[in-house]
């Protein structure tokens, strides 16, 4: 079947008049193209959910899509747990189209007989995982494409325990979806409301984590980048005695265009901009910011006379360290982190005693190493990754951008009354293990070209000896599954098969290169082992660190014919 036969079908099946109409001038103009880019493939979910640009069909994001993802959904839940009593959850953020996506989530559920209870306005993504896990469900989607560019939206699939669905359930669920009709006639009185007391259970919920009420001596600028979180993270900080929050009204109120940023996602350059302007004339202390559906979180400090972006890396590693000192409990403890993410917490794991384990990229492989450390009798005490992402304790078994906000600023006012700041802690961290330093390389690409599988194929291939004139000890292929060393030994990887390669240097760095989940881009991850000398001068080694580290980045990615 040709594309123009199947967009003529798929007209049949479209109940939106925006994207009807985008198919039928495709049609009447010939643009062949066009339509081939819109029928050739599907979209499939990565590494933390579907997500694609708006338009019509199937590899775009439209109601015919989220229909028959919905269906396929509904039929595999069907297999381990019979409609009638099973529960599933449904929220959204306020993109474009986010609420008939969500109509229609609803009404194909309530039609396949399950018991859908719905958010009625826009929640973060936080609040769908926690409600999925407090009320039982069988299955939660959040409609949300989370912090990528505007024109784009999607869907996040929970299942029964809260965690985003990993392998091979993704996989059952797009054969569901091939073998199920697409729903056509649907109500538009379906589902439940859920209550407001759901809010009061999640602020509460949140609101035990934090360590030190009495410390409370700290004024904060926050900002949610024009998404959906701004309300949930103000209540929560006022609720915890934090008095002093100022908002950056220009981004408070939701907004699908993000008319202030170039892409809101606060790893961007500029992204907090407003925020640290709005900060340095309060002479304020702390600056937080939520991505669009309230999942990630971002910081920012004043440090020597000017305001210092946190890492992924850092923010991760200081709230471990906080919260393994702070927190009673033994070996029992443990802390995660992903195959990209800095080597540090690996390391605070051992200064304190407790268990470490490492999971691919995405917090749905951190959530089922959670549940598989409490069926072991473990606690998980924090998990994270590199791209802002962190997990807190049982409540939410996903990256919840609102409690980590909370303990950010918990942790800064507690340091700050002993009479430490966090790049004070960040520099004791640095003396005890050495100076960690991350960076990363985002190269967005034609998904046509194949950029990420030739990168791939040539690391695979042609393995350097060295870069930058440090030797390569080992070579890691995840999705071979192997490590192989200088010296010829192999050893197996203890992690599923992905689209990643990593280079490990005699001298501690790490490259890593692997396609993106969520987005046509190829990420580059380095970083950099620096010791701490006798005298402690972490500024020093710090310097080194990084002059070290942008040599690596440049002969890597000349290596590879990626340079500017």
């Amino acid at each position: 079947m040709d594309e123009r036969q199947r967009a003529r079908e798929w007209l049949e099946l479209d109940p939106d008049p925006d994207t009807r109409a985008e198919l039928q001038d495709l049609l009447d103009g010939d643009d062949d193209t066009a339509l081939r880019e819109r029928f050739d493939g599907r979209l499939a979910f990565g590494t933390a959910g579907l997500r694609g640009e708006l338009g019509a069909g199937p590899t775009r994001m439209n109601r015919v899509v989220v229909r028959q993802t919905t269906a396929g959904l509904a039929a595999r839940l069907a297999q381990d747990a019979p409609p009638g009593g099973t529960i599933v959850v449904v929220g959204r953020d306020a993109r474009h189209k986010s609420d008939v996506f969500a109509r229609d989530v609803v009404a194909v559920l309530a039609e396949a007989g399950f018991d859908v209870r719905f958010f009625a306005e826009p929640v973060p993504t936080p609040l769908l995982a926690y409600a999925v896990r407090l009320l039982g469900a069988g299955a939660g989607v959040q409609i949300t494409a989370s912090h990528n560019p505007a024109p784009d939206n999607g869907s996040k699939v929970y299942w029964r325990g809260g965690a985003q669905i990993v392998p091979p359930l993704d996989a059952e669920i797009a054969a569901a979806i091939a073998a199920t009709a697409t729903p056509v006639e649907l109500s538009d009185d379906a589902g439940r409301a859920l209550p407001e007391e759901l809010f009061d259970a999640y602020d509460a919920a949140v609101l035990r984590l934090a360590l030190h009420p009495e410390h409370r001596d700290l004024s904060v600028v926050y900002t949610p980048l024009h998404g959906v979180a701004g309300p949930q993270a103000i209540a929560v900080l006022r609720r915890a005695g934090f008095d002093r929050v100022a908002c950056v009204e220009e981004q408070f109120a939701p907004d699908p265009d993000f008319p202030t940023v170039t892409f809101p996602n606060p790893e961007e350059p500029g992204a907090l901009d407003l925020a640290i302007a709005l900060a340095q004339e309060g002479d304020d202390d702390l600056v937080i910011a939520n991505d669009p559906d309230g999942d990630r979180v971002a910081a920012a400090v004043p440090d020597r006379g000017a305001w210092r972006v946190l890492t992924g890396d850092e923010l991760g590693c200081l709230l471990a360290d906080y919260l393994l000192t702070e927190l009673p409990g033994g070996p029992e403890r443990m802390v995660a982190t992903t195959v990209v993410s800095s080597q540090q917490l690996a390391r605070i794991a051992a200064h304190h005693g407790v268990a470490f384990t490492v999971t691919l990229t995405g917090l749905k492989w951190l959530a089922q190493a959670a549940a598989q450390a409490e069926a072991e009798g473990r606690r998980m005490v924090l998990a994270y990754e590199e791209a802002l992402g962190i997990m807190i304790g049982d409540a939410v078994r996903d990256k919840d951008g609102l409690s980590a906000a909370l303990l950010i600023a918990d942790c800064a006012a507690t340091w700050r009354a002993r009479g430490q700041s966090l790049p004070d802690r960040l520099d004791a961290l640095a003396r005890r293990h050495g100076v960690h330093l991350t960076g990363q390389r985002s190269i967005r690409y034609d998904p046509q070209e194949g950029l990420a599988d030739r990168v791939l194929r040539q690391l695979r291939e042609d393995t350097p000896d060295q870069v930058a004139g440090v030797a390569v000890s080992a070579v890691a292929d995840y999705e071979a599954g192997t490590r192989a060393l200088s010296g010829g030994e192999t050893e197996p990887l203890a992690v599923p098969a992905t689209p990643l390669v990593a280079l490990e240097l005699t001298d501690g760095s790490r490259l890593q290169v692997r396609p993106s989940g969520t987005e046509p881009k190829l990420k580059c991850y380095f970083e950099v082992v620096e010791p701490v000398d006798g005298n402690g001068d972490v500024t020093a080694a710090r310097e080194r660190a990084r002059e070290r580290l942008e040599t690596q980045i440049a002969a890597f990615l000349d290596l590879l014919g990626l340079a500017d």
